[in-house]
């Protein structure tokens, strides 16, 4: 594919993330993702054969990027192992607590899609999640944390439900009441380490 025709991709990949993020996936129209990226549906469809292969780019887009935020966010908070397991959470906070804000794109699309679990899009939600959890538990290995996949797995599952009632009810301290939770859980893990 050439250089135009990976752009003209990207292009609807965008527009679609938007969309999708912003109404949900069943409520966008394929024409409506066409108009968005500025392209015709002709071209739309040369790019993307259905509807099902569109969401699934989606999220396979944001998984590489969601992945680095958050590495980012664990990097640049400063302290122990338990500091910047809180660190995510209060990085978290900071960024869902908009107006604009819907939810987490991944869990919204596989709850969009429930009754569909070999829909490719839910595969690469899947799959960022394992992605995640895997990342965290290397993380608090090397910091010497013996039981690093319990760990990651309590964290991950912190997270998502911070995540979740935090879209429910809009009130940023689930959201913190998750990181001292998680704080704990690593301190906890740290002294029988």
């Amino acid at each position: 594919m050439s250089r135009s025709g990976d752009t003209t991709r990207e292009q609807i990949v965008v527009a679609a993330t938007r969309l999708f993020y912003g109404e949900g996936i069943r409520a966008v129209s394929m024409d409506a993702v066409a108009e968005k990226a500025g392209v015709t549906k002709k071209t739309l469809y040369y790019h993307f054969t259905s509807k099902d292969e569109l969401i699934a780019a989606t999220i396979a887009a944001r998984d590489q990027p969601t992945l680095e935020l958050y590495m980012r966010w664990f990097a640049e908070t400063e302290g122990t192992v338990a500091d910047k397991v809180g660190g995510l959470f209060t990085k978290l906070g900071r960024s869902v607590d908009t107006p604009r804000w819907r939810g987490c794109g991944f869990l919204r699309t596989i709850a969009e899609l429930a009754n569909t679990p070999a829909h490719p899009a839910v595969r690469a939600g899947a799959a960022h999640k394992k992605r995640f959890e895997a990342w965290l538990e290397a993380e608090l290995r090397g910091q010497g944390l013996s039981a690093a996949a319990t760990l990651a797995r309590q964290i991950m599952i912190l997270l998502d439900g911070a995540t979740a009632v935090m879209l429910i009810h809009r009130d940023l301290d689930y959201v913190e009441t998750a990181g001292r939770l998680a704080r704990d859980l690593v301190s906890q893990a740290r002294r029988a380490s």
